[in-house]
């Protein structure tokens, strides 16, 4: 049972969940915003659109009738909407708007994000050199502190040489290596060549 609890608490606690809450939190809000925008401030820019070229008055007029049924109540006939076959292209047109504005938000909010990203790995690079863990536990056992750049410079200075240096004796030693135990490549590389010098 503790075993199983323990999986739980790292599932939930893992940064990948808490971004998912996160995320999903901040999508319910969001679309308060995009209804509201799409609502508020587009509609009634459509709907006057609508009304001076079709002479309809509001998205939700648009119809296309089907098979259309009428009701008259006061001596005056009205559309049974409930009993009519139509296609609401009101509500269609409503929906496109609203998916318009959710993608247009979000490329602008990914984007950003995009670009902050580059801006930071940009900001990291420029940093030379990367303290890594293991160079600031040398640098601290020889007493040099990361805010004296001086100190730090020579120091990546020494330890490239040095790495140099190791690099060269490694070689060095595959090299000679090599020519003490030498391969079947190496031995007709030298025969060719002494072939060579004899013509």
């Amino acid at each position: 049972m503790k075993k199983f609890f323990a999986e739980f608490k790292k599932f939930v606690t893992r940064g990948n969940i808490v971004d998912m809450a996160v995320g999903v939190i901040v999508g319910s809000s969001f679309t308060a915003i995009v209804n509201g925008l799409s609502n508020n401030i587009l509609k009634p820019i459509i709907n006057w659109l609508l009304a001076l070229i079709l002479g309809k008055d509001s998205l939700s007029e648009v119809f296309t009738f089907l098979k259309k049924t009428t009701t008259v109540v006061d001596g005056v006939e009205t559309v049974d909407l409930a009993n009519s076959i139509y296609i609401d292209w009101g509500a269609f047109i409503n929906a496109v708007i609203n998916f318009f504005i959710v993608a247009f938000v979000l490329f602008c909010i990914v984007r950003f994000i995009n670009r902050v990203k580059d801006k930071d790995k940009k900001f990291k690079e420029s940093l030379e050199p990367v303290i890594s863990k293991e160079d600031r536990k040398a640098m601290k056992k020889q007493g040099i502190k990361a805010k004296d750049t001086a100190a730090v410079a020579a120091y990546f200075a020494a330890k490239a040489e040095k790495e140099a240096a190791e690099k060269a004796a490694a070689e060095e030693k595959a090299r000679l290596e090599r020519e003490a135990n030498p391969t079947t490549e190496d031995l007709l590389k030298k025969i060719l060549a002494v072939l060579e010098t004899k013509n």
